[in-house]
This record gives structure tokens, C-alpha cells and sequence, in this order.
């Protein structure tokens, strides 16, 4: 395993990668609360972005209605803390279980059909939307009014029941974020990792070399799915309220996808540089327009907007990619 996670690594890399990881740990003891703030909504886009980079940059299953997972993990934790008094760090199991029945549901209807691409896609955003409407209805968790968890223990450090001060939610989504990485890296050099990236590039041809093509892809949109309702979780205790517009609307799934776009799909890093590149430059140009007293809403969406454009046209396999080849040419690296 060890091997798995250095392999193609320098010395150089794995310095600059500790490095990194240092500064992450004490950031939160450096920063004031409203930066600390913003890097932990990076974190968790960084995390969301991984998990569905799985399914679409590795496996090609194109889903834009990841955000049905979000909101199916933390509906469930949330609804067995308040009416159950089930602590979420035992909560997200069940959790991950029904986001991955869902994913089940649609990766059968699916892939036993043939459906994919943007049919696929389409599939995935009907479920998103049929489940909005449900919960919008649904009286058990809030329906349009709003589903409110208790923060009366928010100022005590509790992180069985995810309470606590927000440098505890930081080191939480961190270690999301650093696992996810970790896993990737361990899964897309495992046999499944290999078979997946075969079935990505031709079906036809990895099937026609004995490779379950609807195993594999079942296993990749599961484990995605599993992957996106712990960042389901996180959300709902870190906000403490959930509303089904915002839970399952389609502006989050948008947000999902675009760190690892822009950031290089396929890649290990890329959803995290994306994920750093949207929220840095968003809530800057926001704190410029609220400097000067203009409106600011909608402002992000512009910035995303203009990143995603540039980034076609001038960087099609994203910013990622870009980076890491200057990176190898400044060290002197010949490899691709």
C-alpha cells in the first residue's frame, strides 16, 4: 500500500506534499474566523469535488444530480439525531447506506439498459429533483419550512455529536479531504482503478477483455455516492438547517462539479486546486464589491462563470494538469 501511495512521487513531491500538509494543520491557529470559514467550505467543495471526480473523472459516469447523495446524508443523520438522539458520527451509516441504495437504484436502472452519457446524466438529475419535491412535502424532516438541529452544545467540543467551535469542523472536513485524496490514490492504483479507467476510455474494448463492465461501474457511482453523503453529513451539522431547495437543488450539483473541471478531471489534485482557485478568487471579488458598496449577489456565479470559460479555452484539461507539467520542467523531469 505504501508503495501505491508513492509511486511516481520525488522527493521533492513528497517534501512539498508534507509541507503542505503542515501548513493545513496550522492554518486554523494563524487565521481569523471568517478566512477559516472560507477554507473549510474549500475543503468541503475539495472533498464533494473527489467523490464525484470518481464517477465521472475515472469511471466516465457523467452525474449532474450528485447533489441527490448530499442531501440524502444529511437528511438521514440529521433526522436520527433530532428524533432519535442517534449521534451523527454513528448516524452517517446509515447514511452511506441510503445514498448508496439510491446510487444502486440508478446505476441498475442504468447500466442493465445501456443508458448512458447524457442520458445518464438526465437520470441522475430526475432522481434529484423527484427526491426535492418529495422532501419538500415530507412534514417528518421540515418540508419547506426547514429542518432545525439543536446548537444549544455548539460552543462545546463534542465531535461524536459534531459540536463544537469551527476550528473542529475544519479539522474534520481536512481529514475528509485528506483521506479522500489518500483513497483515490490507493483505489486508482488497485486492479478496480485500472479497470475502471479501461471501461472510461473504451467499454467496448475492456469488456471484450472479460472486465464486469456492470460490476465496475455499479462499485465506482456506489462508492461515489457513499463518498458525497459524508460531506451530506458534515454539511447539516455544520449549518444546523437544511431546506430541500438547498439540500437537492440543482445550483449545488453545479457547484459540485465544477472544482474538478476546472481543476483537472482525472486528477488527483485537481478537484482541490479548483475547489482553492473558485474560493479565493469569489470571496475576493466579493469583499472588493462590498468594499466599494455595490451589489454583490450573484457575484460568485459570475466568477465561476468566467473561470470555467477561461479555463476551456485556454486550459481544456484544467488547471491541475498545468501546473503539475511546469512543476516537473522546473525540477527538471522528463516524464509526460
Amino acid at each position: 500500500m505504501r508503495s501505491r501511495l508513492t509511486a511516481g512521487l520525488t522527493p521533492r513531491d513528497t517534501v512539498l506534499l508534507l509541507t503542505v500538509l503542515a501548513v493545513l494543520l496550522l492554518l486554523p491557529h494563524l487565521i481569523g474566523g471568517y478566512v477559516l470559514s472560507v477554507v473549510i467550505i474549500i475543503l468541503y467543495f475539495s472533498y464533494v469535488g473527489q467523490a464525484w471526480n470518481l464517477a465521472m473523472g475515472f469511471a466516465g459516469q457523467l452525474s449532474l444530480g450528485h447533489v441527490l447523495y448530499v442531501g440524502l446524508g444529511a437528511y438521514t443523520s440529521a433526522a436520527l439525531f433530532v428524533h432519535f438522539n442517534v449521534p451523527p458520527l454513528i448516524g452517517l451509516f446509515a447514511s452511506i447506506a441510503v445514498a448508496m441504495c439510491a446510487a444502486a437504484l440508478i446505476g441498475a436502472l442504468a447500466f442493465r439498459y445501456g443508458i448512458g452519457g447524457v442520458y445518464f446524466a438526465l437520470l441522475t438529475i430526475a432522481f434529484a429533483e423527484f427526491t426535492r419535491l418529495l422532501f419538500s412535502h415530507f412534514e417528518w424532516v421540515g418540508a419547506t419550512a426547514g429542518f432545525f438541529l439543536p446548537v444549544e452544545n455548539r460552543t462545546t467540543s463534542d465531535l461524536v455529536n459534531l459540536r463544537g467551535s469551527p476550528i473542529m469542523f475544519y479539522y474534520v472536513i481536512l481529514c475528509l479531504s485528506v483521506g479522500a485524496l489518500i483513497g483515490m490514490r490507493i483505489l486508482m492504483t488497485s486492479r478496480m482503478g485500472y479497470y475502471l479507467l479501461a471501461i472510461r476510455e473504451d467499454q467496448a474494448a475492456a469488456q471484450s477483455l472479460g472486465i464486469n463492465i456492470f460490476r465496475h461501474k455499479m462499485q465506482a457511482v456506489m462508492l461515489s455516492a457513499a463518498m458525497t453523503s459524508l460531506g451530506g453529513v458534515f454539511l447539516a451539522f455544520y449549518y444546523n438547517n437544511l431546506f430541500p431547495s438547498d439540500a437537492f437543488g440543482m445550483h449545488r450539483s453545479i457547484e459540485i462539479i465544477l472544482a474538478p473541471i476546472i481543476g483537472g478531471l482525472g486528477t488527483f489534485f485537481g478537484p482541490i486546486v479548483g475547489a482553492v482557485l473558485l474560493g479565493v478568487m469569489g470571496e475576493s471579488l466579493t469583499a472588493i464589491v462590498e468594499a466599494s458598496g455595490a451589489h454583490t449577489a450573484g457575484i460568485k456565479q459570475v466568477v465561476y462563470a468566467l473561470v470555467l470559460l477561461c479555463v476551456v479555452k485556454f486550459l481544456p484539461g484544467g488547471v491541475w494538469p498545468w501546473i503539475a507539467s511546469r512543476w516537473r520542467k522546473a525540477n527538471g523531469e522528463t516524464r509526460p
